[in-house]
């Protein structure tokens, strides 16, 4: 497999952490086994149906857990190669966990993790049921513009930005780390051995054609 470093598209919003409620575990991270080549574009149209963000987010030194967002909205502007700007959303109803490192008989399931991620201890989603990216620049791998989470906006970077084929479509991937902790998004756990890490940690995969 072949890819080429590229000017990015990136993505989005969304965050999210990893895990107040659960424990035990390990990152998982989504996979797809493919044929890629190195390829150059001047245009691409992103299908935020086929794309997503994956999240993780860390308990230090006990567990990691991880999860998907959807995109809902996705467009990329592009000029002789180059990214020129574009925007993203992400549905934070769409939120959802994808490990398995969980313990129904301790209370402990998929399903209160995000319920607690959806609360005002974190993403608060039901005032703030979207996140969204709008790109301002971009570098030789990197694309950086204002993120909107909890109605609260920063500058944020992805990196890692690499474009690749994949058959007909184009697969386009990058990273983002950014501090929870700017948004709003306070919870600390009141175990004293258990510190939740401020940062949540984004894959971006998009394709498009």
């Amino acid at each position: 497999m072949k890819t080429r470093t590229f000017l990015f598209l990136p993505v989005l919003a969304l965050g999210l952490v990893a895990v107040s409620c659960s424990q035990g575990g390990t990152k998982q991270a989504s996979e797809t086994a493919s044929d890629e080549k190195s390829i150059e574009i001047s245009s691409v149209t992103i299908n935020p149906a086929q794309s997503m963000v994956i999240w993780s987010g860390t308990m230090l030194g006990v567990y990691t857990h991880e999860g998907t967002l959807d995109l809902t909205k996705a467009e990329l502007s592009m000029a002789d190669g180059r990214i020129t700007g574009g925007s993203f959303t992400a549905d934070m109803n769409s939120m959802v966990a994808t490990d398995e490192n969980y313990n129904p008989e301790q209370g402990s399931t998929p399903e209160k993790l995000v319920g607690h991620l959806k609360s005002t201890d974190f993403f608060d989603v039901e005032n703030y049921p979207e996140a969204t990216f709008v790109i301002t620049g971009a570098g030789d791998n990197s694309v950086s513009g204002m993120m909107t989470i909890r109605g609260i906006t920063h500058e944020e970077t992805v990196e890692n930005v690499m474009m690749s084929k994949e058959g007909d479509k184009v697969k386009i991937t990058g990273d983002m780390t950014i501090d929870r902790k700017k948004y709003n998004v306070s919870w600390d756990s009141p175990v004293a051995e258990r510190v939740l890490s401020n940062d949540l940690v984004l894959k971006i995969e998009l394709l498009g054609t």
